[in-house]
């Protein structure tokens, strides 16, 4: 025989409300901890400026022969235009962070097996750059002498420091020989494959690519990266999500995420009549 309907009121709605509510603030705090994390362990690097120019001078040479070295060219445009120096620095030090934060809730909100794949492929992306940054400390142009460091000329216009893009007074809590691979670039794409794999409009989705190809030009022009450290970080988020999503389809705890992140949690069987 069938199960009678249960009767429950509007607490249901509470019940979901409240889950969602306690599991979104979970997933903040997730995200929080895998940033201070990220940050201070970028510390643990190396401090020595001699193979970390010795890296970045072999990642020149090695753009000079493919004849994909436009750093100095960039660079000079930056510093020429006033204007675009200043709103390429306002970008490099802002969307890297909130444009992600932006998506990640937009996202939570939209599709819970969308979040948890995407949530994933970047916390896997962001854990082997920074193995990359303890193992292969590479400069960036700015550092490396010929390029100009635009967001210090900058800075006084700005809520960053002469130090990378870190605030004003805490230059010293970053890690200026972490060039390869740039997360700036790779965070960036995340956001148009996530675009993509959502199925959005081809105009959003074309906007979510024109991003991540802004932030590759800014991320060069403004002296801060080598245009191999986008690459590497375009090819780590690639890499990424596909590793995840291998996993994903022979892993069994899958579902149970996607259920605890589900915008209702399961409802008793039987099914519900509201009183």
């Amino acid at each position: 025989m069938p199960q009678p309907p249960v009767q429950v009121g509007s607490g249901w709605s509470s019940l979901a409300l409240s889950s969602r509510l306690r599991r979104g603030a979970i997933e903040l705090f997730f995200l929080a901890a895998l940033y201070l994390g990220y940050s201070a362990s970028r510390l643990l690097a190396s401090e020595d400026f001699a193979p970390a120019r010795g890296h970045a001078l072999d990642l020149r040479a090695f753009e000079a022969v493919w004849r994909i070295d436009p750093e100095r060219w960039l660079n000079s445009q930056f510093v020429q235009h006033d204007w675009l120096g200043l709103i390429g620095s306002y970008w490099y030090a802002t969307t890297h962070y909130a444009v992600t934060i932006v998506v990640l809730i937009w996202l939570y909100r939209r599709s819970a097996s969308q979040y948890v794949t995407a949530r994933r492929a970047l916390v896997l992306a962001t854990l082997v750059g920074l193995l990359f940054y303890l193992t292969f400390p590479t400069a960036p142009p700015r550092l490396v002498g010929g390029y100009v460091d635009v967001l210090s000329l900058h800075a006084p216009s700005g809520w960053w420091g002469a130090d990378a893009s870190a605030p004003k007074g805490l230059g010293g809590l970053t890690n200026e020989l972490a060039a390869f691979p740039s997360m700036h670039a790779g965070w960036a794409l995340w956001v148009a494959l996530v675009f993509v794999r959502a199925g959005l409009p081809r105009l959003v989705q074309g906007l979510g690519l024109l991003y991540a190809a802004i932030m590759t030009i800014d991320i060069v022009g403004t002296g801060n990266h080598w245009l191999v450290d986008a690459f590497a970080g375009w090819a780590i988020v690639l890499a990424a999500f596909g590793a995840v999503s291998i996993w994903e389809r022979r892993s069994p705890v899958v579902a149970h995420e996607e259920i605890m992140l589900a915008p209702y949690p399961i409802r008793p069987a039987g099914g519900i009549h509201e009183a």
